[in-house]
């Protein structure tokens, strides 16, 4: 167990943390994702930021109800989230996943909630290049690793830099997908692929994306998604190269070589 404080500890104690981390649902209930999460508390508290998480009084952002069309809903669940956000004066959130970066940062603002918010890619690029945390190539020196870009983070929020000179600083050697930065192949899960039954079709749209990272040679296939770690990894397996080739988020590669 990590030994993470929460906001209503803190509060109680009289002081804040510098940063919110939203954990989101995937982070907070998938067993996959936890792995991310866990990756990125690791990495927070060897660079000794101070943070919290909302914990039990975290709930969904309302991501999934307001691209579903029920912007009633999304407005019941972002002004209950803002509530207790402005209860704390939170002023600066990370998150490690880009539908909620791109729900808090560009939707809540309209409804009251005012925040800085980054991608958990910035702030470990900050961290690194602050001096704050240092890390070495590791096993990941010389090696080939891709990068898929996540919708909401790239041509969403247009950060595409972050993750890559993560990568670069691993003196690992960063492999472009031809569909990449702008113009990257979404994965399906913000399609929705992910929950639905597949459309008509010859091919499922995370195969088709797995297939052009496995052509760039690379033995990594890094995410900065959640949801787009789980398409891609179910496209590995499905392609039977589980063994030779996998998928990790940013997080967990820095973690892996920061010493933590």
């Amino acid at each position: 167990m990590l030994p993470i404080k929460t906001m209503a500890e803190y509060a109680a104690e009289g002081t804040s943390p510098e940063i919110l981390f939203w954990v989101g649902c995937a982070g907070s209930f998938d067993d996959r994702a936890k792995k991310i999460t866990r990756a990125f508390c690791k990495i927070l508290q060897k660079a000794n930021v101070s943070f919290a998480v909302l914990g039990p009084e975290e709930s969904c952002t309302g991501d999934p109800a307001k691209r579903a069309g029920n912007e009633f809903l999304f407005q019941m669940m972002a002004m209950q989230n803002i509530e207790i956000l402005n209860s704390y004066e939170v002023k600066k959130i990370v998150t490690a996943c880009p539908h909620c970066f791109n729900t808090l940062k560009n939707e809540y603002p309209n409804l009251g909630g005012n925040y800085e918010v980054v991608h958990h890619t910035q702030l470990i690029n900050e961290l690194l290049s602050s001096g704050k945390l240092s890390i070495s190539g590791g096993d990941f020196k010389g090696k080939k690793i891709t990068f898929h870009d996540p919708c909401y983070l790239g041509r969403g929020n247009n950060v595409y830099e972050a993750p890559r000179e993560l990568i670069q600083k691993l003196d690992a050697e960063l492999t472009e997908m031809k569909r990449c930065r702008q113009n990257g192949l979404c994965c399906g899960a913000g399609g929705a692929q992910m929950f639905k039954e597949a459309e008509p079709g010859n091919k499922e749209i995370n195969i088709e994306r797995t297939e052009e990272a496995l052509s760039t040679g690379a033995t990594t296939i890094a995410t900065g998604c959640p949801f787009c770690n789980t398409m891609l990894t179910d496209g590995v397996k499905y392609l039977n190269k589980n063994t030779e080739v996998s998928v990790k988020d940013i997080a967990e590669i820095l973690a892996e070589t920061a010493d933590l």
